[in-house]
């Protein structure tokens, strides 16, 4: 019998098509509700959702894209107390850049997407990666001032 998988059972994934034995589907996927009967009807619609799913994720893909290039030009500057030899009172975190790139420029991020390997101690410029997704990983450029 020919099934369309709701959920995922073992290695197939929902949305997967696939021959299984009758009692297997009788007896519990279709019950569970785990699966369903592979009808034209079915098959057409999952088609239908498979398409529409392509495109919500080329959209996606293009929107990040976008942002990339729009990060990968930008400048933010962020200024805060300084010591003797340009080490800060404190220091720079994620947060702190992206607050920065709020106020300068209006684009929101979460601060889980700056890649800080360690907070900026020291005054100067720094390349700092932001992962936005799809492969993508552009450079934002801070420049860390005295106040």
């Amino acid at each position: 019998m020919k099934v369309v998988f709701t959920k995922p059972v073992d290695s197939h994934k929902a949305g997967d098509v696939r021959d299984v034995a009758d009692g297997y589907a009788r007896n519990f996927l279709l019950p569970r509700g785990l699966a369903m009967a592979a009808t034209p009807d079915q098959l057409k619609k999952l088609e239908v959702q498979r398409e529409a799913e392509a495109k919500r994720a080329a959209r996606a893909k293009a929107d990040a894209e976008a942002l990339a290039a729009q990060i990968a030009g930008l400048t933010v500057q962020i200024h805060a107390k300084v010591g003797a030899q340009k080490r800060l009172h404190g220091s720079i975190t994620a947060e702190n850049v992206v607050a920065a790139l709020k106020r300068d420029h209006g684009i929101e991020l979460d601060r889980r997407d700056v890649e800080l390997s360690e907070p900026i101690k020291r005054v100067g410029d720094y390349q700092v990666p932001i992962h936005i997704g799809h492969g993508l990983e552009p450079k934002l450029k801070v420049t860390v001032g005295a106040e």
